[in-house]
């Protein structure tokens, strides 16, 4: 089964208005797993723009978060503060917004907005992964002290104090050696397309300075040269950069075509950047050891899978297996440490669960409580462990958050209890006098404040649950497999630190991204402005500009709402392209069924604030079963239709005063009388399949779908057999 890469869970948002509290999310829930395609369709207000702000933390300052959780990479995005979400945001989740020219600058090229977001975030990594490459190195020498207790001695000391400085040193040896090897393969992914241009022009006669043009390849040439792509000692390239610049010499100046050895070489020196960038990648952690005891080895002296074989074994018997040792007993110590830690822990949350009530009353006492309850957290934490406890990380942030918020509704607030006395007594006077008031009260507060010391409770109880666990499980902890985890990790920061962006290289990428959205002569393009492109090209800049930072997950908020049919039919294809190149997860958010038809793997159709059907792209054309599903199904048109089209009767609920029972009964033929009465739960159909409607209760009478609806699905199923057939 694919990874999950998303999950929303009974997520519930509101927003506090001049006329009331507006419940825009009802309790939704849904998983988007890796490489798949989820679409969020509904009408205007149903709450699917809502629902991706959310995700991307970007909600209006008048919206309250009631409940639920989004969970990323095992971190609830609700409970980060707003610096730890800037590493998320537009990294690892990227949005498309519905009007381009609102998401670009008009007064900057659109190069520059294309590479900023890349040097930023290039420059911040770097520096993020040494630091923690340094701390987390430092932290082992110490725990590696400690866990020899009374039986250190000097000798241990030094021993250990060796093991973490070479670890350190052939570390920085491996990555210095990447990113030499980085700068050859960037610039040979940069020399490649110049030459073939060059080329072009040659053959095609067009005027050029044939002498710069080459002194200008010969020298990128040069800048390919590395022992693990091409050796400039065994390499034919030096001699054909030779002839460039023999070439470049006799030419200089003139513009003149016909250069056939010129040509010739060009070739050529494209055959061997081909040859250069099929080579095997070396691993550069082992390599890194081996260099690093032996500086003078000749890299160049054998293949790259034997020197690969080579420098592992080397690595093994010399070191590794020592420093594994080492790592072992650190990390069985601190994991012990944790645990009697852990143990406190558990004492203090069951305390916390015993007196939350006082706590919530008497802010001394809290401030007390939770100051020794929040240190234990922070100090059961086992420092060592790669992968993320992830509710203890979050759980300090996450109840203070709440608590703050209940203490807001607590607080006594005169000039609010006036204020909504007022509003009241007005509201109360019109209704007193036959009248229907267009206006609502705005409440006191639109902070549950029993279900915020409920959420509290539950927050205490999944940490002790959790450290609980752990205790149970104790007696079955890997050391060895956690030492193997985290000489991974010190692999992956040391990479990471290395992976230098420099200008030329982002530019070379945004001009690449424009080329894959499909926007001609991108050189050209890289320097104009927003304004200079039509609605179209925008939105393509748009979709390259959150493609920048290779994100996990694109949300696209009705990105093709503002543009004609050609070009919506361009852009849904040029996302799916691009899904596909770069292994993203989707959540596509629009009010049109016909857009995901061919896009989606997934659906959920949202109806005032709420999913009401929920399936795959077949489980909902094929067999939809929500009477809203069969409506917008009945207003879509298409090349087959001959009947008229049924449009939706009414318009959606008023979400200050949110329908007592199912929120499209008022527009539904087929409501019953329980639909006015109790809202409907979601009834499986399939597992894949659900949707809430009372219809789909053993009790309830069998309606079918309306005969526009059943049409479609049987000519669709007609035409797949058709081309099934073929």
């Amino acid at each position: 089964m694919s990874e999950k890469k998303l999950e929303v869970k009974d997520l519930k948002i509101s927003f506090r208005t001049n006329n009331g509290k507006v419940q825009a999310v009802r309790n939704i829930s849904f998983d988007l797993y890796d490489g798949e395609t989820l679409a969020i369709i509904g009408e205007s207000g149903s709450g699917k723009s809502v629902t991706s702000r959310a995700i991307m933390g970007i909600l209006a300052g008048n919206a309250v978060v009631e409940s639920g959780s989004i969970l990323y990479d095992g971190k609830d995005l609700l409970k980060l503060k707003e610096e730890s979400f800037h590493k998320i945001r537009g990294d690892k989740i990227a949005m498309i917004f519905q009007d381009p020219m609102s998401s670009l600058n008009p007064i900057m090229k659109v190069g520059k907005q294309l590479t900023e977001a890349m040097l930023l975030k290039g420059k911040t990594s770097q520096r993020r992964s040494r630091s923690e490459f340094n701390e987390k190195l430092k932290l082992l020498n110490s725990f590696i002290d400690e866990s020899y207790g009374g039986s250190l001695t000097p000798e241990i000391r030094k021993k250990s104090r060796r093991l973490c400085r070479t670890f350190d040193s052939f570390c920085v040896c491996g990555t210095k050696l990447e990113e030499e090897y980085n700068a050859a393969k960037r610039k040979i992914a940069e020399t490649e397309p110049a030459i073939r241009e060059f080329l072009f022009l040659l053959e095609k006669k067009q005027k050029t300075n044939v002498g710069e043009n080459l002194k200008t390849l010969a020298h990128s040439l040069k800048g390919c040269y590395n022992v693990f792509l091409i050796d400039p000692l065994k390499s034919e390239l030096p001699s054909l950069v030779s002839v460039l610049e023999e070439e470049a010499k006799n030419a200089s100046g003139k513009s003149e075509d016909g250069f056939a050895r010129a040509k010739d070489t060009l070739d050529a020196c494209l055959e061997v950047l081909a040859k250069a960038q099929e080579r095997e990648r070396p691993n550069f952690f082992r390599i890194g050891y081996y260099v690093y005891r032996h500086p003078s080895f000749d890299l160049a002296s054998m293949e790259i899978p034997e020197l690969n074989e080579k420098a592992l074994e080397f690595l093994n018997e010399d070191f590794l297996f020592d420093f594994i040792g080492e790592a072992e007993k650190a990390l069985s110590y601190a994991y012990r440490e944790s645990l009697k830690k852990k143990e406190r822990a558990v004492e203090l949350l069951e305390d916390a669960s015993a007196h939350l009530e006082r706590m919530l009353e008497d802010r001394t006492f809290y401030r007390a409580e939770s100051k020794k309850l929040f240190a234990a957290i922070r100090d059961s934490i086992d420092p060592l462990d790669t992968s993320r406890d992830n509710p203890a990380y979050t759980f300090a942030e996450s109840v203070e958050k709440n608590v703050g918020e209940y203490c807001l509704a607590a607080d006594y607030n005169p000039r609010e209890e006036r204020r909504y006395a007022a509003q009241k007594a007005r509201h109360d006077a019109i209704l007193a006098k036959g009248k229907l008031p267009d206006w609502g009260v705005i409440p006191l507060s639109l902070i549950d404040r029993e279900a915020l010391k409920a959420q509290i409770a539950d927050e205490i109880s999944a940490l002790k649950s959790h450290y609980e666990k752990i205790l149970s499980l104790k007696d079955s902890y890997q050391a060895h497999r956690e030492a193997i985890a985290l000489i991974d990790y010190f692999k992956e920061l040391s990479s990471a630190a290395v992976n230098k962006i420099t200008r030329g290289l982002a530019k070379l990428r945004a001009l690449k991204l424009l080329e894959e959205v499909g926007i001609p002569n991108p050189k050209v393009r890289y320097n104009q402005y927003p304004f200079e492109f039509s609605g179209g090209m925008r939105q393509r800049i748009v979709i390259a500009i959150a493609l920048s930072a290779n994100p996990d997950i694109l949300i696209c908020d009705e990105p093709t709402t503002a543009l004609d049919v050609t070009i919506q039919s361009q852009i849904l294809e040029l996302i799916n392209r691009l899904k596909e190149e770069h292994h993203l997860s989707v959540i596509f958010i629009t009010h049109d069924l016909g857009v995901v038809a061919k896009m989606a793997d997934k659906i959920a159709v949202m109806y005032a604030g709420k999913i009401v059907e929920y399936g795959t792209a077949e489980d909902i054309f094929y067999d939809p079963r929500h009477p809203y599903t069969w409506a917008l199904l009945s207003s879509m048109p298409d090349l087959d239709t001959t009947e008229k089209l049924e449009a939706i009767p009414g318009t959606p609920p008023n979400m200050i005063y949110p329908p007592k029972g199912d929120a499209f009964a008022e527009r539904n033929k087929y409501a019953m009388e329980i639909d006015y009465e109790m809202q409907p739960p979601m009834f499986r159909v399939a597992d894949t399949h659900f949707a809430a409607t009372w219809l789909l209760h053993p009790d309830a009478p069998r309606v079918r779908p309306p005969k526009l609806v059943t049409d479609r699905i049987k000519r669709m199923k007609n035409l797949g057999e058709a081309r099934d057939g073929r």
